[in-house]
């Protein structure tokens, strides 16, 4: 699916996080920067109030854009997997619609992250809500009833669920790697001509953008999942047949 339709997930995926790795760039430039200058002075490392100001906002903005990061491309691949078209107003709409219930259900994953100690929990309750965003965006349902639609698809299915997530990480992280191997051989060039200051601003921003690269192959497979189980429990493969066989055809 993913090799189909690169341009357009990727190109969502990237579009996206193409301010957050100019901005982040700029922060870790001002940064690096200042260090550099205060080195040589003997003085305490100090970080400038411009510095503070722009990392408070590039914090918020980073922030602001969390749903877009997690919900964008998993709605372009529900509607693409529904045989729908996906525009780019369409993506921005459909995550709009969703927006906080999405910010919701990332900040319960970070406060589950802070709150608990038990790893094993952790895990046990995030492959149970696997298939929650895809849950929200095809069935059209709020964060609370999304969450237990997922739990309920997951039963009976939670070990198997839980390899096939195991597995989609490990060729995520060996593409991010492959990819991250490219990036350090180009910013081991680059350092030759540019300072290394303005190397690591470019190469920060960089590894972001190739992370957004990455992206797609989890929020491909976390729909695929959610089918999958649909299929499992629900038949919905026969019941789609089913429509098609009971919907007239048009006359020849």
């Amino acid at each position: 699916m993913y090799r189909r339709h690169f341009l357009l997930f990727a190109g969502i995926s990237v579009i996206i996080s193409a301010p957050i790795a100019g901005f982040w760039g700029y922060l870790y430039f001002s940064v690096l920067n200042g260090v550099a200058e205060q080195a040589g002075t003997g003085q305490p490392l100090n970080v400038s109030n411009e510095t503070l100001v722009a990392g408070v906002v590039v914090g918020v903005i980073t922030l602001l854009l969390v749903p877009f990061n997690y919900g964008a491309v998993t709605y372009a691949v529900c509607e693409s997997a529904q045989g729908r078209p996906v525009t780019a107003w369409g993506v921005v709409r459909g995550v709009g619609r969703k927006y906080f219930q999405i910010f919701g259900y990332v900040l319960v994953i970070a406060l589950m992250t802070v709150a608990f100690c038990l790893l094993p929990l952790w895990i046990w309750i995030l492959v149970g809500w696997v298939a929650l965003l895809p849950v929200m965006f095809i069935e059209n349902t709020g964060l609370i009833a999304a969450m237990g639609r997922s739990w309920r698809l997951t039963q009976g299915y939670w070990w198997r669920t839980l390899l096939i997530l195991f597995l989609v990480f490990i060729v995520y992280y060996v593409a991010q790697i492959a990819l991250g191997a490219y990036l350090a051989g180009a910013q081991f060039l680059v350092v030759i001509v540019l300072s290394s200051v303005t190397t690591a601003w470019i190469f920060s921003a960089a590894s972001i953008i190739v992370t957004s690269l990455v992206n797609p192959i989890i929020q491909i497979a976390v729909v695929l999942i959610y089918f999958d189980l649909r299929v499992r429990r629900e038949a919905i493969d026969l019941f789609q047949l089913a429509q098609r066989a009971a919907t007239p055809q048009p006359a020849s």
